[in-house]
């Protein structure tokens, strides 16, 4: 009889383990980027065209209805997708969630062919949530005609030199807008510096219970200060209409003078969604270097809802989109993204020569350039707060406020929202 009891266990726990990791119909994968599209419905090396006997539904949503249609849905676990993609600026609010799948086995099993940072982004008490097939270091574009014309070079290790720091940064603003006779802006936008400061931080906002306001920021604020009053910007928003206009040269000032733009502050997606679709007519016009300090900027990661009942597909669409060296490199080669992988960055790296850019070799220079990225401060907390933020730097550099009250009201107001 006892016999019987334990053989009977073993099968009733086989039969649970067994269930536990039992799909169950269709992987369901929400997203609000065509990339992930792509990714699955492509005919050659897709996720379906590579996993016949998975069906996929795939669905995506606008970016800023996202969070609205999943929160809901994970939080009950009523109607929720297998597999989410989350963006840089809401990645970790889910990371910390408690609501994702771990997936550290897949991370672990691929740990030494992975940049760090981007699994730093989700990793949360030791463990990983998220993962990304990217990395999305920052850089400085500018123009190649306006550098020869102001500067009387366009290589980008010389051009570079007028960039090294943002002490030498504000020296360069100040010599273009002086041998230009006032019609040359170092950036369009104060909001384009923005992720170099974050990035520059050495403390998280929100450490041990307190409010953190990092030297950094304050020197983001002091600089944007600086180029504000002194016009060494072209005064308008970042992915406003005037932000645009100057990529391709048509930026006008209040009074309808003509304003050349020197340069923008744009991640590696920057150069592939944005100067190439918004200015076309500038292809060939335009180069790279790193600029003032090392920074990050977006990203996409995929995780997966904690309780799918497709738990191994689930897995798997992670791994090979995340992982698999055969699709990183497909992927790199058809969209130009810098791949998380380091054994595909360093096999196409050197092979790069992209026209839009005169030819530079963008490709090893962002590999180069993602090695000191840091992203351990990310919370979950940031996109709000640095939204306050944004609005306390804009209100100082606009002379609403001085600078001790624009932080002062920064403070009351987070501190209200997110210290108990």
């Amino acid at each position: 009889m006892k016999k019987a009891l334990i053989i009977l266990g073993v099968v009733l726990m086989l039969f649970s383990i067994s269930g536990c990791n039992k799909n169950s119909g269709k992987l369901v994968i929400w997203s609000f980027t065509d990339e992930l599209a792509n990714m699955t419905n492509n005919p050659t090396w897709g996720f379906k065209a590579t996993h016949p006997g998975i069906d996929v539904e795939y669905s995506q949503t606008p970016s800023d209805q996202f969070q609205a249609k999943i929160d809901p849905v994970l939080s009950s676990g009523q109607g929720a997708p297998d597999i989410i993609a989350l963006e840089s600026a809401f990645v970790r609010k889910y990371v910390e969630s408690g609501l994702l799948l771990d997936i550290t086995d897949i991370y672990e099993s691929k740990k030494s062919d992975l940049l760090a940072y981007p699994a730093e982004v989700g990793t949360y008490n030791g463990k990983v949530y998220g993962l990304s097939w990217q990395a999305a270091p920052g850089a400085l574009f500018y123009r190649r005609s306006l550098a020869k014309k102001y500067l009387g070079t366009d290589d980008p290790k010389a051009v570079q030199a007028y960039f090294s720091n943002f002490p030498k940064f504000l020296e360069t603003a100040q010599l273009l807008k002086t041998k230009s006779n006032g019609s040359c802006v170092v950036v369009s936008s104060l909001g384009d510096l923005r992720n170099s400061f974050l990035s520059a931080r050495t403390q998280s906002w929100l450490v041990n219970g307190k409010l953190v306001i990092d030297p950094a920021m304050e020197q983001y604020m002091d600089i944007g200060k600086t180029l504000h009053d002194n016009h060494w910007e072209g005064r308008v928003g970042q992915w406003s209409e005037g932000w645009f206009a100057g990529m391709k040269g048509e930026l006008k000032d209040e009074s309808g003078k003509p304003v050349e733009v020197f340069s923008y502050f744009l991640p590696t997606w920057g150069l592939h969604y944005v100067l190439k679709t918004n200015a076309p007519g500038t292809a060939g016009d335009w180069a790279m270097c790193q600029g003032p300090s090392a920074y990050r900027w977006g990203g996409t990661w995929v995780a997966a809802y904690k309780g799918t009942k497709n738990v191994a597909n689930a897995k798997e669409f992670i791994r090979y989109v995340a992982t698999d060296e055969g699709f990183l490199e497909s992927w790199a080669k058809e969209t130009g993204d810098l791949v998380n992988n380091l054994k595909v960055v360093n096999k196409i790296k050197d092979t790069y020569s992209e026209p839009y850019l005169g030819g530079q070799n963008h490709y090893a220079e962002f590999a180069e350039m993602a090695k000191n990225v840091n992203a351990k401060l990310l919370q979950g907390s940031d996109e709000a707060i640095e939204a306050m933020f944004d609005e306390a730097a804009a209100s100082f550099w606009n002379g609403e406020k001085t600078k001790a009250q624009a932080l002062a009201d920064f403070r009351a107001q987070a501190e209200a929202q997110f210290i108990k």
